[in-house]
């Protein structure tokens, strides 16, 4: 796992471009789909990246639901080879971010 860590600046823009490859087994859903097992494998504040997910459909909202964290929004971005990129509805705060690497190890 790489982490570039946070730089202190105060714009902001570290926070957005800080990705982190993990491996976390967390569950997503679709409007009134069951909820499904997923990998997430990729991760910044603003969004992630899911290794697979069948039958994604980019119109409609995903609800992610990661350990020890409350149910979040995000839309999905693109899908490519069966990974979905998504983007969280509001951005992850720094600390609920650092939070996640370390519990992932």
């Amino acid at each position: 796992m790489q982490h570039d860590g946070i730089n202190g600046r105060n714009d902001g823009h570290a926070a957005r471009s800080t990705r982190i490859g993990v491996e976390i087994l967390c569950e997503v859903r679709q409007g009134t789909r069951p909820w499904k097992v997923a990998r997430l494998e990729d991760l910044s504040p603003g969004g992630f990246r899911i290794a697979s997910f069948a039958d994604a459909r980019p119109e409609v909202p995903l609800r992610i639901r990661i350990p020890g964290l409350q149910l979040l929004s995000a839309r999905i971005c693109w899908v490519r080879d069966g990974a979905v990129g998504c983007e969280f509805a509001e951005p992850l705060h720094v600390a609920v971010f650092e939070h996640i690497v370390r519990a992932a190890g």
